[in-house]
């Protein structure tokens, strides 16, 4: 995971209606707004004031200048005063960058002992920021709106919050996906029209003969190979469960010689996720486990079988947390098998192997145990159960003529008792409103198996990004009532066709 040096703009309309001494007021408000924002310690990223903006010909300027800017990630707009909207046109057209309009105001109280029409006219956001609105709608540019008082901490947390989404959508066009193979026979969800998603997300999928990363892996030298096992020995727990203690070495270092191997081929290549499948591979002794949770951890996407829609969801994820305070992790998941007593119900959530590392609550362990696919030899991996907490799962499913995101809001418990027998990583939990309608809904909106897994973003974030995206979202949350979730994607169906 590389962190990109990114900023936002902030942006002020106003226009020489009023005099100087307003405009240099309106400067001074918007610098003062800026300043206090960034000092706030909430924001991921740095807000960079730009100065006012009163002609076509500055607005157009500075929007394109943000365009071509690889460190401007977004702008954010405030109408200070009144600031025709006509003169936004151009330059709302030609800009290509994620867009949040502030709604506030300097002061946060009406001044009333002192208020007379020079106030009235210098803090007018209310009018100004309406008339700018009704453009940026008649336009039909996607943007995010926040109202408020800029001191207001809520506030703050909204714009860190979309500040992360629209690092999503300038990220999107920088991901891309190797497919090791092809995705796994006759299986239709983790399918899709990858030259529409390059079109619609700016994602690269690309497809690579199993044999030719299996060249990357066999020449990784005995050392590298060695050292990086005694790292494994260090931070993990060994479990041998009766196994031989040189013989469990010798299949851990097969993950090490994958981890190393993939990992160099896919910096060579430039490539953020990967996606292999367990019917094709190779001269691969064993299907990546411990190797891939480990690509993940480090900021990798990956997609099981090919999922290569589920890949890419799992990198845009991570980059979209990257350096978050107290983040719990995030990871592709897929849905197991139930607990349908009254009362305990849940998704057992696991995969074969491929869980990251970065959900986990308490110990993590490395286990060898046999493994019915793939015909190779039994795969090492890190076995853990995650963390409790509030998360959400997402499904990007093609739908034929477009795309779709569902995204449910989902609760992580613990189970209620151990599962000695499982040599895998597990999460649990109920699907808002509660497991019935969750499932069903999710059934009906055409929801894959595969999920890329969060417990640090939010619905509204990833439902921003879809609408940047021009996709539709749909959400299965708290508020889900069935008959209302069909009718709205019946007006999906007619809107996004």
């Amino acid at each position: 995971m590389v962190k990109r040096e990114y900023e936002f703009w902030f942006c002020t309309g106003s226009q020489d209606l009023y005099g100087e001494e307003c405009l240099r007021n309106v400067a001074e408000h918007s610098k003062i707004i800026v300043e206090k924002l960034n000092e706030s310690g909430v924001l991921p990223y740095k807000i960079v004031w730009k100065p006012t903006l009163i002609t076509n010909e500055l607005i157009r300027k500075t929007f394109n200048e943000a365009n071509l800017d690889s460190k401007c990630a977004g702008v954010i707009t405030w109408m200070h005063t009144f600031s025709p909207a006509k003169s936004w046109i151009l330059g709302l057209q030609e800009y290509r960058k994620p867009l949040l309009h502030l709604h506030t105001q300097f002061n946060e109280e009406i001044p009333y002992d002192s208020i007379d029409m020079d106030f009235m006219n210098e803090n007018q956001s209310a009018h100004g920021d309406r008339e700018y609105g009704h453009i940026v709608s008649r336009m039909g540019i996607e943007r995010k709106i926040v109202v408020g008082h800029w001191s207001d901490p809520v506030v703050a947390d909204k714009i860190a919050g979309w500040m992360r989404t629209a690092i999503g959508i300038v990220e999107s066009s920088h991901i891309r996906v190797m497919r090791v193979a092809d995705n796994m026979r006759n299986v239709a969800v983790t399918e899709g029209d990858k030259v529409e998603a390059q079109i619609k997300f700016g994602w690269e999928v690309d497809t690579y003969p199993v044999n030719e990363i299996v060249e990357s892996v066999e020449a990784v030298s005995e050392s590298d190979i060695n050292a990086l096992v005694d790292e494994y020995y260090e931070k993990y727990d060994i479990l041998l469960e009766g196994r031989d203690p040189e013989e469990f070495k010798k299949h851990v270092a097969v993950q090490a010689g994958i981890e190393i191997g993939f990992e160099r081929f896919l910096e060579e290549k430039n490539y953020q996720a990967i996606v292999t499948h367990f019917g094709d591979l190779g001269g691969l002794k064993q299907l990546p486990g411990l190797a891939i949770q480990r690509l993940m951890e480090k900021g990798y996407g990956f997609g099981a079988e090919g999922d290569w829609k589920v890949a890419a969801m799992v990198r845009l994820m991570k980059i979209m947390t990257e350096d978050m305070k107290d983040k719990k992790g995030t990871s592709m998941l897929e849905d197991y098998t139930y607990n349908l007593v009254k009362g305990k119900e849940g998704i057992l959530q696991a995969h074969m192997l491929e869980i990251c590392p970065s959900i986990s609550d308490g110990p993590i362990s490395i286990k060898c145990q046999p493994l019915s696919m793939g015909q190779r030899e039994d795969p090492a991996r890190l076995v853990f159960t995650s963390k409790e907490g509030t998360g959400i799962a997402t499904s990007l499913i093609d739908l034929g003529n477009r795309f779709r995101l569902i995204i449910n809001e989902v609760d992580c418990k613990k189970v209620e008792k151990p599962m000695p027998h499982l040599p895998v990583a597990t999460n649990f939990w109920t699907p808002k409103p509660d497991m019935y309608t969750g499932a069903e809904a999710w059934i009906m909106a055409g929801g894959a198996h595969h999920t890329a897994f969060t417990y640090d973003l939010t619905a509204d974030q990833m439902g921003d990004w879809a609408r940047a995206m021009g996709i539709e979202a749909v959400y299965i949350d708290g508020d889900t009532k069935i008959r209302d979730f069909r009718r709205d994607l019946m007006l999906g169906e007619i809107f996004y066709r």
